[in-house]
């Protein structure tokens, strides 16, 4: 018998992921959320509590999300953070796994254009420890 539901799980991930993770607004919090039929991109101010820009796909025509959506969701989550003046992010996956749909968003996200703030800094380091 499970005493804890996926959705328990879910939640105490995303709680353990948020301690770690602060939007600010040199580096707004890019949150994922996916639900059974739409998936949702928001970029957040954490010091402020505002929400900078939003996209999602509720617009769009069709059914689940699959793969692909979730691909041009990322290149329209870029194209809207660049018109905010956002480029550099932090990603809060939400709880959900780092694969399937959460991957493609950040991946097509960060083919137009934005830098996740995390993996530059690993990049620098390794290029200066380098030398």
């Amino acid at each position: 018998m499970k005493l804890i539901s996926r959705k328990d799980i879910r939640a105490r991930r995303h709680r353990r992921v948020r301690r770690k993770i602060i939007g600010a607004p040199e580096r707004p919090r890019m949150s994922i959320m996916i639900s059974n039929r739409n998936a949702y991109v928001q970029f957040i101010d954490d010091e402020k509590g505002v929400t900078l820009a939003s996209v999602s796909t509720i617009t769009d025509k069709g059914g689940n999300i699959n793969v692909g959506t979730a691909r041009l969701l990322g290149k329209r989550a870029a194209a809207t953070a660049m018109e905010k003046g956002i480029k550099n992010i932090v990603i809060d996956r939400g709880g959900f796994k780092f694969h399937g749909r959460v991957k493609a968003i950040v991946d097509a996200a960060v083919e137009n254009g934005l830098i996740v703030s995390q993996v530059a800094e690993q990049k620098a380091e390794s290029e200066g420890g380098l030398e």
